[in-house]
């Protein structure tokens, strides 16, 4: 019998039992691969990340994250987590590396800036691809009928649009608080209007923020997870940054700063900071950052 030490963690927080918790396997090259998928349904978190040798040299370490029932190609708590990790153990050293640990994931490259802290890894920011726009659903009535809202309850001039930086979200803005909190997704008029398209998450949001440090409120919700709404979602934060330059929702600037805060609704307050950066009206960089609170180890016997 093999025992198989893992970390966990909160990510996108700064107290313990916020953000997004995650289980992270060092030395993963150790475990049969035919074992990621169970440990991860095993451990029934919303992702686990299993850090490997990098296969260019050039990187530091290939990163294949799961979640409990599918491999993802990118992801933005688990990498920033996994980076959280390296670094506290001892595994990445920071000062040495000029701060920047290479990440190989299923998307490709994925840089992660690691700052410094007292006694642990400070805040922590993931380069994220460059965003692609994609379709749009112009009934707003049905769109609200899906989240159990009214069509005034949708922000205007904010069109119901797929965005990804790796991974798609539909966007859907609302006009404050009061609307968020009363989304309620139908799951059958959601099959009906959105069943064929190219993402089944939502993630919804207002710039009406509960914090004074937000800019932005959101809610992630995963259809094809079950509904299950997400407390921390990092690679849909990187193209909500995207989404709000691109429609002129937040002042234009070669660098737009905002911190999203998400998971209140569920209990799991987390707070990302978003940067994107800007060249006349192209997007050039896309970077999503977080702290980190560690909550404890364990081993698997298998």
């Amino acid at each position: 019998m093999a025992r198989y030490p893992y970390h966990l963690v909160d990510v996108f927080t700064e107290q313990r039992f916020g953000g997004n918790p995650l289980a992270v396997f060092l030395d993963a090259e150790r475990i049969p691969e035919a074992l990621y998928q169970p440990i991860a349904k095993e451990l029934n978190l919303s992702e686990t990340t299993f850090v490997l040798p990098s296969a260019d040299t050039a990187n530091h370490f290939r990163v294949r994250i799961f979640t409990t029932g599918f491999e993802l190609p990118m992801a933005g708590h688990p990498t920033v987590g996994t980076a959280y990790v390296l670094a506290r153990t001892g595994r990445f050293d920071a000062a040495r590396a000029g701060g920047v640990l290479r990440f190989e994931e299923g998307v490709g490259l994925v840089p992660v800036t690691v700052e410094p802290g007292d006694a642990a890894p400070g805040l922590i920011t993931m380069q994220q691809p460059l965003p692609t726009f994609g379709e749009t659903f112009a009934d707003r009535a049905a769109v609200a009928a899906t989240l159990s809202l009214e069509p005034g309850d949708l922000l205007p001039d904010a069109p119901v649009q797929v965005v990804s930086c790796g991974v798609p979200f539909w966007f859907v803005g609302l006009r404050g608080l009061a609307a968020i909190r009363r989304l309620r997704v139908r799951s059958d008029l959601w099959e009906r209007h959105f069943g064929a398209s190219s993402s089944q998450m939502l993630f919804a949001f207002t710039l009406e923020t509960e914090h004074p440090q937000a800019r932005v409120h959101s809610r992630m919700i995963g259809i094809d997870l079950g509904g299950m709404e997400d407390p921390a979602t990092g690679s849909a934060n990187g193209p909500l940054g995207c989404y709000l330059v691109h429609h002129g929702l937040v002042p234009a600037a070669p660098q737009v700063a905002l911190v999203s805060e998400q998971g209140i609704e569920i209990g799991r307050p987390s707070f990302l900071h978003i940067t994107i950066h800007t060249q006349g009206a192209d997007i050039t960089g896309v970077h999503v950052g977080g702290r980190c609170v560690p909550m404890g180890e364990g081993v698997l016997e298998l």
